[in-house]
């Protein structure tokens, strides 16, 4: 009989559980709900809101009226200044509270220093909101091959997206520091210092981990990576997804989950793997 488990930590964080919770309680209320970008990065928790009268639109512009939830992530400090001009649409922003942290962190730094690392991906919406923060004096660090750009300077702040791998923040860090004297602000999330580290040490005691979650979602890739590491591996976001024969000759599965996933995905491809293995 095949053994699947669950990691202890796995599927919504807080700050997600939350935004999801506002927003719904928002669209039962009112009929003119609108989320700038998706909400969260799964697609398919966000079409199911859709089916809520939750509607995603990228151009803030052609909203007349109505409710506007700002995603997760946070988004860029201009495009917030702009969106509080606007007298018959009302804000409502859904950004994860350690997403804000850092970005007021950025903000307040911004003001006396000569450069502001952060350690992130360059493109990821959380990241692009966090430079918009430091007034130009943000670099985004991706991995160590990027460290040659960071300047010398007196001191370098160093801040990072708040769903990192703290091993990887740790790693540039020392690379930074080893070019002038640091002061450091570990902002990731220790909702995703509990999932990664629930996530190895699962997939330390399975012969394979389905990882679970958007491939937009950068915490849920790092929860693949982590993993594939350690064991056979699959990211999959849906249960259409699973392939029979992963399941050939294995007695132990393991199941992770990013950010944000909800249960009721999670459970689903729980059930499918029970149905191939009979379970």
């Amino acid at each position: 009989m095949v053994k699947i488990t669950i990691a202890k930590s796995a599927g919504f964080c807080f700050g997600v559980k939350r935004a999801i919770d506002l927003a719904q309680d928002i669209a039962s209320k009112n009929s003119d709900v609108y989320t700038f970008g998706p909400l969260i990065h799964n697609p398919q928790e966000v079409a199911r809101l859709e089916k809520e009268n939750i509607k995603v639109i990228e151009d803030y512009s052609k909203i007349e009226k109505g409710v506007l939830v700002l995603r997760t992530h946070g988004i860029p400090l201009d495009i917030y200044e702009n969106l509080s001009k606007k007298e018959n649409i009302k804000i409502v922003d859904a950004a994860c509270p350690f997403v804000k942290k850092a970005q007021d962190i950025i903000k307040e730094l911004s003001k006396d220093s000569e450069q502001i690392v952060i350690v992130g991906e360059k493109k990821h919406p959380e990241v692009v909101a966090l430079v918009s923060y430091g007034k130009g004096k943000c670099l985004v660090v991706e991995d160590k091959n990027d460290v040659k750009n960071v300047k010398k300077t007196d001191i370098i702040y160093i801040v990072s997206q708040t769903t990192q791998s703290p091993k990887k923040f740790e790693e540039i860090v020392n690379e930074i520091s080893k070019i002038s004297q640091v002061k450091v602000f570990n902002t990731i999330c220790r909702a995703t210092f509990d999932r990664q580290s629930a996530a190895a040490k699962l997939a330390k005691e399975v012969d394979v981990m389905i990882v679970i979650g958007g491939k937009n979602s950068g915490n849920t890739t790092r929860l693949y990576q982590i993993c594939s590491n350690i064991t056979k591996t699959y990211h999959i976001e849906d249960v259409d997804e699973i392939e029979p024969a992963w399941f050939d000759k294995v007695e132990a599965v393991g199941i992770t989950a990013g950010a944000s996933t909800p249960d009721w995905i999670i459970e689903n491809i729980k059930r499918r793997i029970k149905e191939i293995t009979n379970c």
